[in-house]
């Protein structure tokens, strides 16, 4: 699909590094900061952006995520701004890919055909939607993949050999392994479980696999990096972000530093990953 995913991991692979993968909340704690960490966020290592749809009903996200949603939904964040958002970032950056992750009812509320055609102005490369299962593929996946944008599908520990071929039929961009049970912002996962995982995806598929959920500092991203193409990291951010607001919940002078020195470190123990690895 996007030329975009593509470039991305090629480039860390012929630097011998896992991508780092960094989430954001639009509109968290409001529309420019938001933008401003966007866009500090290549030039601090990330290399692919999830750019959060923020959403009242969060089934799968923990409580940190889901504060930021509730946030981002007080100070006025819509569908419509969370791609102005991309659409901004995009006059600055047109290399950067960014997946949009949310849920599909604001999808559906806004329309699919509409949605898919403003994504795609808007230089979203592909999307992660975390309630649509495979068997669902017609409502969003299949028109997103007529459209160029790519539809990233979840593998579980639950996922087995039976259902990892149905999950991954219609997967494109990159696999996002979700390293355990649970919500967002768990306990980092054991390692060596991690690349027996995400060597067994691999088996099905020569898509790029990216591993998150759990990943909270540099030493993790280093552990995880050693056998994932790449490590997602989110929770650990959204709370960088909220430790840095005023108690009636505004942004800051450091809430965008602190952001870029976060993810600096994370960088440096993604671009660590293959040094462990061969230890």
């Amino acid at each position: 699909m996007s030329a975009r995913f593509d470039r991305t991991f090629a480039k860390a692979a012929a630097d011998h590094r896992p991508v780092l993968v960094t989430y954001i909340m639009g509109g968290d704690p409001d529309f420019d900061t938001s933008l401003s960490i966007m866009k500090a966020l290549p030039s601090a290592g990330a290399d692919i952006i999830e750019l959060g749809m923020p959403f009242s009903d969060p089934m799968a996200d923990g409580p940190a995520i889901q504060l930021a949603g509730q946030r981002a939904l007080r100070g006025g964040q819509t569908l419509e701004k969370t791609l102005e958002l991309a659409r901004q970032f995009r006059k600055t950056d047109t290399d950067t890919p960014i997946v949009m992750m949310g849920y599909y009812n604001p999808i559906y509320i806004y329309g699919v055909d509409r949605f898919l055609e403003n994504a795609l102005v808007a230089g979203i490369d592909g999307l992660i939607v975390v309630d649509l299962p495979p068997e669902m593929d017609d409502e969003l996946c299949l028109p997103a993949l007529k459209k160029g944008i790519s539809f990233i599908r979840l593998a579980t520990p639950t996922t087995d050999g039976r259902r990892l071929p149905k999950v991954l039929e219609n997967t494109s961009g990159f696999v996002y392994y979700v390293s355990m049970n649970g919500i967002t912002g768990s306990a980092l996962p054991e390692p060596a479980l991690v690349g027996g995982a995400v060597a067994r995806i691999k088996e099905h598929t020569n898509l790029p696999v990216c591993v998150g959920f759990g990943v909270k500092t540099a030493e993790h991203a280093r552990a995880i990096g050693a056998s994932a193409d790449g490590v997602v990291v989110g929770t650990v951010i959204i709370n960088q972000v909220a430790s840095s607001l005023t108690e009636d919940g505004q942004a800051t002078g450091a809430t965008v530093p602190g952001v870029e020195a976060l993810v600096r470190g994370l960088s440096a123990g993604v671009r660590a990953a293959r040094l462990a690895a061969a230890e």
